[in-house]
């Protein structure tokens, strides 16, 4: 089958004296049928290309399968009458929600199991997600969220946990995440609804029963640049409405036993401060970058801000990036990063402990705890090499014990494999970590092949976690790494800031880094090589084609950010507006020539590039459809080899592709076959 070819329509754009062509603009019209013609034969040619591949496919797809426990069930989290938790059984796509009614765990094995929410019998044939749950204060009713079609908007349903029916509370363009939350009575939800660019921003009240038609709107966030964000304290005693930029924050809170009171503004926004507020005992926590680069913990009464009551808790550390804090009866358990990896800090009698892990990397965090009295805390630890374990960690004292280390299926010795964290030297001399895990022997013969992966934006960190479903790609012979480039958080608040704005190009740039370094210390080869990137990892994965792609021998775009320019001047496209802060505003002409000089679609050249797979979703309201499809588009008439290029279009989700589990590990087997293929890794 030949390649499919896009018709070339002339759209010139003009700003700041600038003209850009874009021949592909009209594939924006998903109404126009021969945009769905032309997106219906990549993927056909995508099927050709893929299913040639099938025996690795189907390989990879199996193995990973296998790894699958026949039965997984998460630690119970202590609620007040029930514990909670999360099952999977190895043939279903999706999760089993339930609870059991006990006083402690040593109940749990005797107790009833009830289930609450089962979304296998929600799913049917299509595509499903359900993100928020909220169990009412009495736990006689659960919120949730569902979607059905890949996009932000949800509707807020509400399960009557004693009768298993659902009340006739229903309501519409609910965002998909932290915009639900019960008062203290169970009598009234708080919501936030999304605008037409899918941008959470009314807050509303509703009163159980009553018809959603009547409901409160409480807050409209006129400010296109802001979202909303509704969160309820670990003690349950206030709500938190936050609005907020990428650099700035203005909380207002309410009591929860108050749902018909005035909520109250803590700190009106002030420019490039953030800041964000808990409750413990009878003050507010103010975690806050004010003056602390990389933020510290203060408290303060429980009124608006008035400076000269703020007490800070413990003395600022610089090379101590807070990142949450979770108060608790007895102490404070804070979430931050030191050292390049994740930390765990207890605060208690004015003390405060960081807390020790035994891997060289690992990721830990504080895992799901219902209650604000409890004696254990429960976090969530692993590594490349540890599978997730859960401990109960005594706030109090700072002990830890093991709850649980989930289960592994098929053989897996942690000491067959290596792990180990490496530096490499950026353009500008700075040294970017990179976290690296294979097969011991693997590097006995020289190099290998090796697959790198990358994001580094919005300060988001690639920690290393246990992935079985990797174990087959490492058992085949193949290096994993992951390149922690400015953009994340990584190494603090400051290696993010130099991977954003006009600072993005030290994103690709030190990934390029971390590739030469691979290459030099002899772990791989360019031809042994490949890389992979999803959503602004997709734009990672862009720009590294253009600036360095004869580094790599195939790359993996995963629903990329590749119209930067395009995208970033047109605020009717959904969550534009929230992302100047992230890329700038090319309103700007600065910003615009910068933005314009790493934009993947606008440097396209008529050059060699790697062999690429790019997968998007048609309802995607973060990354739109087309920017994969015009960037695929310009690559079919401008690169000069016959390396492989293949696109899917996902006809029927959004951004995070199939809902189900073994679907969409069947998706990311086709990605890895493709990209294994290419750097001659076989399987017979």
């Amino acid at each position: 089958m030949e390649a499919p070819k896009a018709k070339r329509i002339p759209h010139p754009h003009t700003i700041h004296g600038d003209t850009r062509p874009d021949d592909y603009y009209w594939l924006r019209d998903k109404s126009d049928p021969d945009v769905m013609a032309y997106l219906e034969a990549e993927n056909e040619y995508y099927r050709e290309h893929v299913d040639a591949l099938s025996h690795i496919t189907n390989h990879l797809y199996a193995e990973m399968v296998a790894r699958i426990p026949e039965s997984e069930q998460k630690v119970p989290v202590q609620g007040d009458h029930y514990f909670y938790y999360t099952r999977m059984e190895k043939s279903l796509q999706y999760p089993v929600y339930a609870r059991k009614r006990a006083a402690d765990r040593t109940q749990l094995a005797t107790a009833e199991e009830e289930i609450i929410l089962d979304l296998n019998e929600l799913a049917g044939d299509g595509y499903l997600s359900v993100t928020e749950k909220r169990i009412s204060p009495d736990e006689t009713k659960l919120a949730y969220l569902e979607n059905r079609d890949g996009t932000d908007r949800y509707t807020l349903f509400v399960k009557d946990l004693t009768t298993g029916g659902l009340l006739s509370d229903r309501i519409e363009n609910v965002f998909i995440g932290d915009s639900v939350e019960w008062d203290a009575t169970g009598s009234y939800l708080f919501y936030t609804t999304v605008d037409e660019s899918q941008r959470p921003y009314r807050l509303w009240r509703h009163q159980l029963g009553d018809d959603p038609a009547n409901d409160s709107l409480l807050y409209e966030e006129s400010d296109v640049t802001y979202i909303l964000s509704l969160a309820k304290s670990q003690s349950g005693r206030y709500l938190f409405l936050t609005s907020s930029t990428k650099t700035t924050t203005e909380v207002r809170y309410l009591a929860a036993d108050q749902p018909l009171a005035s909520w109250t503004v803590f700190a009106p926004r002030e420019t490039d401060v953030e800041y964000s507020l808990e409750h413990w005992r009878d003050h507010l926590l103010v975690l806050t970058n004010r003056n602390r680069f990389n933020f510290s913990l203060f408290e303060h009464p429980i009124a608006p801000l008035n400076p000269a009551q703020m007490r800070e808790l413990f003395a600022y550390d610089d090379t101590r990036y807070l990142l949450a804090v979770h108060p608790f009866r007895d102490a404070l358990v804070i979430e931050g990063r030191q050292d390049g990896l994740t930390q765990i800090w207890t605060y208690c009698d004015g003390n405060l402990q960081r807390l020790a892990w035994p891997d060289p990397l690992y990721a830990v965090h504080v895992s799901e705890n219902r209650r604000y009295d409890t004696s254990e805390v429960l976090l969530a630890y692993e590594s490349f090499l540890t599978p997730r374990t859960t401990y109960a960690l005594q706030p109090k004292t700072g002990s830890l014990s093991a709850l649980q280390t989930a289960p592994v299926s098929g053989p897996f010795d942690p000491q067959m494999y290596r792990q180990e964290r490496i530096w490499a030297t950026a353009e500008d001399g700075v040294q970017v970590p990179v976290s690296v895990v294979y097969k011991q022997d693997v590097l006995q013969n020289g190099p290998a092949p090796l697959l790198l992966y990358g994001y580094g934006s919005y300060g988001h960190n690639l920690d290393p976690a246990f992935m079985p479903q990797l174990l087959p790609i490492l058992d085949l012979g193949v290096v994993y790494a992951i390149a922690h480039v400015r953009g994340g958080s990584e190494m603090g608040r400051q290696w993010y800031e130099n991977g954003k704005m006009l600072n993005k190009r030290n994103t690709f740039t030190d990934f390029i880094a971390a590739a030469d370094d691979l290459i030099r210390r002899g772990y791989t080869t360019r031809t042994q090589l490949a890389a992979d990137g999803r959503s602004a990892g997709g734009l990672l994965m862009g720009a590294v084609a253009n600036l360095g792609g004869d580094r790599f021998a195939a790359l993996s775009a995963g629903v990329p950010f590749v119209d930067v320019v395009t995208t970033m001047l047109d605020p009717t496209i959904p969550l534009t507006t929230l992302e100047w802060d992230e890329w700038g505003n090319p309103e700007d002409p600065e910003y615009y020539a910068y933005m314009k000089s790493y934009s993947p679609y606008d440097n396209v050249e008529a050059k060699a590039y790697p062999h690429i797979i790019v997968t998007t979703g048609i309802n995607d309201p973060r990354v739109a459809y087309w920017e994969p499809a015009k960037w695929v588009a310009r690559l079919r008439t401008m690169k000069s080899d016959d390396t492989v290029l293949v696109m899917k279009t996902h006809m029927g989700a959004g951004h995070f592709g199939s809902s189900g589990r073994l679907e969409h590990m069947r998706e990311q087997a086709e990605i890895y076959a493709f990209l294994l293929d290419k750097i001659g890794v076989h399987v017979h």
